[in-house]
């Protein structure tokens, strides 16, 4: 039994019925590697269960403690039924694109059932007519609850589920899941009690450990060496969001992405992607008569995993803000600018402590956070607020390297995540063998148009 930590409970805790809070991933298999040339459902079905059963992530399912006074377990209670998170469906003809993009948008806008382990898989086939692909390739959505997986624990359980060899999958080690007993609700409530008496000790030692960092960070701040943006202009993605959603996806070579970052000197691929959806945004909000005079501003997630979380699922992830400069029209002024403002906002998450915000998230508290962001979402109090951010640009690094599951072959991937209110739309930047990538999951009142965008 692992209770979670205060971040990963966020995530339940900002969940509202018009915003569920997981994240996704689709990715688009070729069937030619499997021998026979011809994969079933049930294959797929014997080959991820027991990979799946082996993520305790995956494997385990919510306890709530007695009135909200603590934030919630994981408890693995040995009845994990695959068959009800991996789930076959099919497009209809055509089996294009579009369709493709449609039901990506339907599926993502369910929550889901808090009662079984937060995470589901289904099988897309009918994809006989999607531009670049194969025409009996079939694609795999997987969700899972935020609260479980952030983006690199998400490639972690990538890499489990997949081998390097079409042929010959990796050896798989006994492995006996450990069932855990059910926790009463009196003895949650006294692990609730001793948790607050030992809060303010933890509240000590973590301030003991970031003050500096912030009195630093100030008088860089004052001195002028870094600089915080000041304002943040409000868009059509800063309002109530609905319950449904749309997405779309592009990709590019990733050596012409390689080859566009070498043009400013100590510029990165992520820079680069900054950049591209900042002349997305301009381009979409001038079409529309919308454009700010000001950037738009992202927030990009940092890593902050150490080696010795890797494996360990759940969130360990902080922030910072970078203006996409959607404000510069030429694409080499706008690269240039967006490369010094990623400098200065790694400069300042360093200066504070990229962890600090991630060790003060242990500290929400449990029961006033639920009601709150439910308050909030029926009242609409976040978007009587001031934006501190208009979008969600986020990078999960993919392998180069083939993947294969079940023998298929992985051909691209990409991904999706949870929009909010006053924050309605979500990038995912991800690469994978030789391919880069850039996926957008929005409110579908504020974007009604996906494929504009996805030209934009």
């Amino acid at each position: 039994m692992q209770q979670l930590s205060g971040l990963d409970a966020s995530f339940l805790y900002f969940e509202t019925p018009t915003a569920p809070m997981h994240i996704s991933g689709l990715a688009i298999y070729d069937q030619a590697s499997v021998e026979g040339g011809k994969l079933r459902f049930k294959q797929i079905l014997d080959y991820i269960s027991p990979r799946i059963r082996r993520v305790d992530s995956l494997s385990r399912r919510l306890v709530t403690v007695p009135m909200g006074l603590d934030h919630p377990y994981w408890v693995s209670d040995g009845k994990f039924d695959p068959e009800f998170h991996i789930r076959h469906i099919a497009l209809p003809k055509p089996g294009d694109w579009r369709q493709l993009c449609i039901l990506i948008s339907r599926i993502h806008a369910r929550p889901l059932d808090r009662g079984r382990p937060l995470w589901e898989l289904y099988v897309i086939g009918g994809l006989h007519n999607i531009e670049g692909f194969p025409k009996d390739c079939f694609a795999v959505f997987t969700k899972m609850h935020h609260a479980a997986v952030d983006g690199a624990s998400g490639m972690e359980i990538t890499a489990a589920t997949h081998d390097l060899d079409p042929q010959s999958p990796a050896e798989l080690k006994p492995y006996s899941v450990q069932v855990d007993n059910m926790p009463s609700g009196a003895e949650l409530i006294m692990r609730s009690q001793l948790n607050s008496i030992k809060q303010p000790f933890r509240f000590i030692s973590v301030a003991r450990n970031t003050v500096p960092g912030f009195a630093k960070a100030y008088s860089r701040l004052r001195s002028g060496e870094l600089h915080r943006i000041e304002e943040v202009p409000r868009t059509r993605f800063n309002d109530k969001i609905s319950p449904h959603r749309v997405f779309n996806a592009i990709s590019f070579d990733l050596a012409d992405i390689k080859a566009i970052k070498n043009a400013v000197p100590g510029a990165t691929v992520n820079d680069v992607a900054v950049t591209i959806v900042g002349g997305a945004l301009r381009k979409y909000l001038y079409d529309k008569d919308e454009l700010p005079d000001d950037s738009l501003v992202a927030m990009a997630p940092i890593n902050v995993r150490t080696d010795g979380e890797r494996g360990t699922g759940g969130n360990v992830v902080s922030a910072m803000a970078v203006q996409v400069h959607s404000d510069i029209d030429d694409p080499a002024q706008r690269l240039l600018a967006v490369h010094e403002g990623t400098q200065n906002a790694k400069e300042y998450a360093n200066a504070v402590g990229a962890k600090t915000m991630t060790d003060y998230t242990q500290f929400i508290p449990s029961t006033l956070t639920a009601q709150a962001a439910r308050l909030a979402s029926r009242w609409g109090l976040l978007n009587q607020m001031s934006p501190q951010y208009n979008c969600v640009i986020t990078n999960v690094p993919g392998p180069q390297v083939p993947l294969y599951s079940a023998g298929a072959r992985m051909l691209a991937n990409f991904g999706t995540g949870p929009v909010m209110d006053n924050m309605g739309l979500f990038h995912v930047i991800s690469s994978y063998c030789g391919q880069f990538s850039i996926s957008a999951t929005a409110c579908r009142e504020m974007m009604p148009d996906p494929d504009v965008y996805r030209e934009c």
